[in-house]
């Protein structure tokens, strides 16, 4: 049986008082989500929350022993009302599950919200094969892959998850562990190393352009720890296309060179990550574990919140 908000007595916007066994009020609701405004998009996902919050009203009754004492099925009925009103009243609360039902929603369907820093790594679509759906559309990802991207870290985390989660896949390492460390190495975005022209470099992990990189380039001036002496130097840096390659050269050099083959035995502990990348020498930075541990907490807390 499908439950869908009744529609108001004007019957052109949703109700949100009530659940009903209705299929108008059940079209009613297709419809205006269909014209992706975000009050269609909250009224969703509230209705969303309100199912959920009925059957685990439902799941707590029946778990319950009962007395014997007047039971009918008018009782049932009545509090079986009384249990839908009760999920009706305790959705839609500030910071419940309707706000990220309702920023998903918002991604799927490239609607006013879908750029709102605000909720993941906890969410319930991350955790199963229905995140594909809620991702953000191949379009939107393609804008985000290329910039330019927001500085602060809840807006830095929810600008770059996507691509990070798709390499994470692809690659083992943690999402959070990339998040946290292009986050460190870009001050969340507000310190990305750009060529002398202002270009771009997408670079997010301050990988240096070695010997062997053959690839664009960005030169800058930066800060080296010489025998424990923070100096200023200039230095040639990677440049890529988009953030996304960015996380993809970060994978393949942790996971390809043999120097971070300890860092690659703990992905488990990010403190022991930290740890091991900067015994491999990742940075001259002799603080570099204990802050880029405290980054990748962030992170992940940043994740968290948005979820």
């Amino acid at each position: 049986m499908a439950l869908a908000l009744t529609p108001s007595s004007a019957g052109t916007s949703l109700g949100t008082n009530a659940l009903a066994a209705d299929v108008r009020s059940l079209n009613q609701l297709k419809y205006e989500a269909g014209n992706n405004s975000a009050a269609s998009t909250k009224e969703a996902a509230k209705q969303f929350e309100s199912l959920f919050m009925r059957e685990m009203i439902k799941s707590m009754r029946e778990a319950t022993m009962k007395s014997g004492l007047m039971e009918s099925s008018q009782a049932d009925l009545g509090t079986d009302l009384l249990d839908q009103q009760l999920s009706v009243t305790m959705s839609g609360q500030p910071g419940g599950l309707s706000e990220a039902i309702s920023r998903q929603l918002s991604r799927q369907m490239g609607g006013a919200d879908a750029t709102l820093a605000v909720p993941s790594t906890l969410s319930l679509a991350r955790s199963s094969q229905s995140a594909a759906a809620l991702r953000p559309t191949a379009a939107s990802n393609a804008v985000a892959n290329t910039g330019p991207a927001p500085k602060g870290r809840d807006d830095f985390v929810d600008f770059h998850e996507a691509a990070a989660e798709r390499v994470a896949q692809e690659s083992g390492i943690p999402a959070a562990y990339m998040l946290g460390q292009a986050g460190h190495e870009t001050g969340w975005g507000k310190s990305e190393i750009r060529g002398s022209d202002g270009s771009n470099s997408h670079n997010l992990f301050g990988i240096k352009a070695g010997k062997g990189w053959t690839g664009k380039v960005a030169e800058i001036v930066t800060t080296e720890y010489i025998d424990g002496v923070p100096r200023k130097v200039v230095d040639k840096f990677r440049a890529y296309d988009s953030y996304e390659d960015s996380f993809r050269d970060y994978a393949r050099l942790i996971n390809n060179s043999p120097r971070y083959e300890q860092a690659r035995a703990q992905t488990g502990s990010a403190e022991a990550y930290a740890s091991a990348l900067q015994k491999a020498g990742y940075a001259t930075d002799p603080a570099y574990a204990r802050k880029l541990s405290g980054a990748i907490q962030s992170a992940l807390r940043a994740q968290r919140d948005q979820a």
